[in-house]
């Protein structure tokens, strides 16, 4: 028994129609699923789906579970709707050098606002080659953490000019506010964060700070939500943003590289059903529809900075395309005679506003069923009125959304592997145009959860260094030591811990610069 509680897992993945859920055994085979409506404040519907799926197991076999992981779009919804998010300092390290533009200058200002931010500039950075650009005056950080204290600052982000270079200047202006506000304060670090790219990077950091109070609450929650249906003294992890997981703690530290992992739970997911390392990932729900790329057996991260909640950002994400496509697109013919599908959608409601189960909206769900394609989903026969030409231009416009999104993501002409996941996956045909093989793998409705039941832990690093002061194969050891090290502390098993992915990349334009981007993943503890 003691081997078994060790080794089950419970996995959850939040989506925009359903929250889906699983438990694992210990020989990673399915013992339960369910998908169950998300909720408007989200954890309901993660508590639902929860008690579903150890209700089919009996609370004795649940007793059996030792690992439970969430996939969760909470720290989203806070930036998306502006609610919930923390008081925030930022603090600059840049003077004189950064005064053109300010902190946060193209940012919405109802998003200032709920952060109720304030921005400090203290003397310091460096520049691009690690020589300092001043000075860093500890006196000026010391009062910025005087100000933080009287007006009752939540969190600090720190963030120095060209710290993926060097972060002497982030590392002690963190000891000196940690000196004056305690060593539990939270603090983001931009060199933690974000990579080249100062303002993206600053960004990034603040978005952070503003998420640390989310992320405590959705960990806290999920902890009790646990212990009510009685299971406990088990390893809790969140879902990151790269397809592996992090502990509570670490999560509590990053929780923004926690926003975008539902696509990649579904890409990891794809992997494991299918036993693909490299392809192309269509993730189909109920609203949208998520194309990604699977490489190496993780998904694809994106080279190009990425907006979130209207701020523009450079810390890892997956690189994705999404369309307007789900279960329950609305169908709609124009005057001309073409059919539209989405991108507007009943979302969760497909179960009751669609044609197929009673409703009286034509969704895409029904154009399927009316083509016979969707066996078992409603009752079909509610659809077979439907105008057949209407039938079959819509069918015609969902596989061409399908078929130009997959081919928005290839990197060549040739023809790749697709794998298709999600519930509205039923909405794809057996075959597409550009694709060398179209697989739908068994329990393809809740890849998602299944991604992130079985996913790894992970630690990245990426940093700038000089090769005429470290030598490229000593930065190489050194970056590859710093990214086993983040896995561990993400949780990882350090006997398990190894490197998949080292890349380094020459940048001349500052002089004999080299990036070096490196990512390791390991186990869970056990």
């Amino acid at each position: 028994m003691a081997e078994e509680k060790r080794t089950w897992r419970l996995g959850i993945d939040v989506g925009g129609t359903n929250t889906d859920a699983v438990i694992i055994d210990g020989d990673l085979n399915l013992v339960a699923s369910t998908k169950s409506p998300t909720t408007e404040d989200v954890m309901g519907g993660i508590k639902a789906a929860m008690h579903e799926v150890v209700s089919q197991i009996g609370l004795e076999a649940a007793a059996n579970i030792g690992f439970a992981m969430l996939g969760t779009t909470h720290c989203t919804n806070a930036i998306v709707e502006r609610r919930r998010l923390n008081k925030v300092a930022a603090l600059r390290i840049g003077a004189p050098a950064t005064t053109a533009i300010s902190c946060m200058a193209d940012w919405p200002e109802e998003l200032k606002s709920a952060m109720r931010v304030r921005d400090f500039l203290v003397h310091g950075g460096h520049e691009f080659d690690g020589r300092e650009i001043s000075a860093l005056i500890e006196d000026e950080i010391r009062e910025v953490a005087r100000v933080v204290r009287e007006e009752g600052f939540e969190s600090v982000a720190v963030t120095s000019v060209f710290s993926p270079v060097s972060d002497a200047h982030e590392r002690r202006a963190v000891e000196v506010l940690r000196a004056e506000l305690g060593k539990e304060f939270p603090i983001s670090v931009s060199s933690e964060i974000g990579s080249l790219g100062f303002l993206e990077r600053e960004n990034a950091s603040i978005l952070n700070a503003a998420l640390v109070d989310v992320a405590r609450t959705t960990a806290d929650s999920f902890e009790e939500a646990l212990a009510a249906e009685g299971i406990v003294d088990v390893a809790v992890y969140l879902g990151q943003n790269d397809g592996t997981l992090m502990s509570v703690d670490y999560a509590k530290r990053y929780p923004i590289f926690t926003i975008a992992c539902g696509p990649t739970n579904s890409i990891r997911g794809a992997s494991f059903l299918t036993q693909e390392k490299d392809a192309i990932v269509v993730d189909i729900g109920g609203t949208t529809t998520d194309v990604g790329v699977l490489s190496h057996g993780f998904p694809r991260e994106s080279m190009v900075a990425v907006e979130i909640g209207d701020v523009r950002t450079n810390f890892r994400m997956p690189d994705l395309v999404s369309v307007g496509l789900g279960g329950g697109s609305i169908v709609r013919r124009a005057e001309d005679g073409s059919v539209a599908v989405g991108p507007d959608s009943v979302g969760f409601r497909v179960t009751r506003d669609a044609l197929v189960f009673g409703g009286d909206v034509v969704t895409a769900t029904d154009i399927v069923a009316a083509r016979g394609l969707a066996p078992g989903v409603g009752d079909a026969s509610l659809a077979s009125s439907l105008d057949a030409d209407l039938v079959e231009r819509g069918y015609a416009e969902i596989v061409r959304i399908i078929e130009d999104a997959v081919d928005a993501m290839k990197t060549s002409a040739g023809d790749v592997k697709v794998v298709l996941v999600g519930g509205g996956s039923i909405l794809a045909p057996e075959a597409l145009e550009g694709a060398s093989a179209v697989l739908r793998p068994p329990h393809f409705g809740v890849a998602n959860a299944i991604g992130s039941a079985i996913a790894q832990v992970s630690g990245q690093i990426a940093k700038v260094f000089s090769l005429s002061e470290t030598p490229r194969a000593q930065a190489i050891e050194e970056s590859k030591r710093r990214a086993c090290d983040e896995a561990i502390a993400a949780g990882a098993d350090p006997a398990t811990v190894e490197v998949i992915e080292v890349e380094d990349i020459p940048m001349a334009y500052l002089g004999d610069a080299l990036c070096i981007r490196v990512k390791a993943v390991g186990d869970l503890m056990l």
